[in-house]
Order: structure tokens, then C-alpha cells, then sequence
């Protein structure tokens, strides 16, 4: 049984996520959601998704709570950039200069939507046993959190 969408509510956090996929390969908004919707989920848990050419895609309409971190998904948006896995398959910072950009311009848009929110990565949370993004978001986007 698929799980509904349930409504945003206040906008606490804007949450960090790696794909986990290899650096190499391809993967798009498509993949995700049918991954996502193979566990049963409504459809993509992201909000946004940022390929390895930093062009930046919707998945979920931020209307709706994402479902990406346990327990916080009706307070946070979720970004995702494709990537995270070195061709050694070790959990490593993949990101392009592309996405770098890419990522700076989405979470200083995403800040003057929701400024109150705090742009935090997945493994800040409590009881997340992840590396995801691979990067540590509170330090990079010091300047933004302000």
C-alpha cells in the first residue's frame, strides 16, 4: 500500500542528500522515483535533485513533506545531488563544480523561501547512521544558516 502525500507544514530545514550512486553513472529524477515508489512510497521523497551537469530538476512539489529523513520529512525540504560513491565504491564528496554552483544557487533560493529554515545534511540528524551527503553541510553553508 503507498503511502499519500501529506501537506508541508513550517519549513524548519533544508536537508542535504547524496544519491548514493556512483560518480560515474547517470541517474535522473525518473530513477528515483521509481525506486522510491518500489518501497512503496507516492513517488520521489526529494524536492529537488541536481545532476552531475548541474542542472537542477523538481521531484516532489514542495507543497507536499518529502520523505527523506525520518521524523522531520513535514518540516524539511530535501535536495539531492546525484553522486556521492567514488569509482572505488567508497562514500566520498562527488560533487562537480557544476553542482557546486548548482547547489549554492538552489539553497540561496530555497533560504529567502524559508528563512527560518537551517540548511543541514542528512547525517546531522539524530539516529542517522549515514555518511549522505558526504560533505559537511553545516560548515559550507555557514554563511547561508546566518
Amino acid at each position: 500500500m503507498k503511502k499519500e502525500l501529506k501537506p508541508m507544514k513550517e519549513v524548519l530545514y533544508i536537508v542535504v542528500h547524496c544519491s548514493a550512486t556512483r560518480v560515474s553513472k547517470r541517474w535522473t529524477v525518473e530513477d528515483i522515483d521509481r525506486c522510491h515508489k518500489a518501497k512503496n512510497w507516492a513517488m520521489i521523497g526529494y524536492h529537488w535533485v541536481i545532476y552531475q551537469d548541474g542542472s537542477i530538476h523538481q521531484g516532489r512539489d514542495e507543497k507536499y513533506a518529502g520523505a527523506h529523513v525520518r521524523h522531520y520529512n513535514e518540516h524539511a525540504i530535501g535536495v539531492c545531488y546525484i553522486g556521492g560513491i567514488n569509482d572505488k565504491g567508497r562514500n566520498d564528496d562527488t560533487r562537480t563544480p557544476e553542482q557546486k554552483a548548482a547547489l549554492w544557487f538552489l539553497l540561496e533560493d530555497l533560504k529567502r523561501s524559508y528563512p527560518k529554515a537551517k540548511i543541514v545534511g542528512h547525517r546531522d540528524f539524530p539516529n542517522v547512521h549515514k555518511d549522505c551527503p558526504c560533505f559537511d553541510c553545516q560548515s559550507e553553508y555557514e554563511s547561508l544558516n546566518r
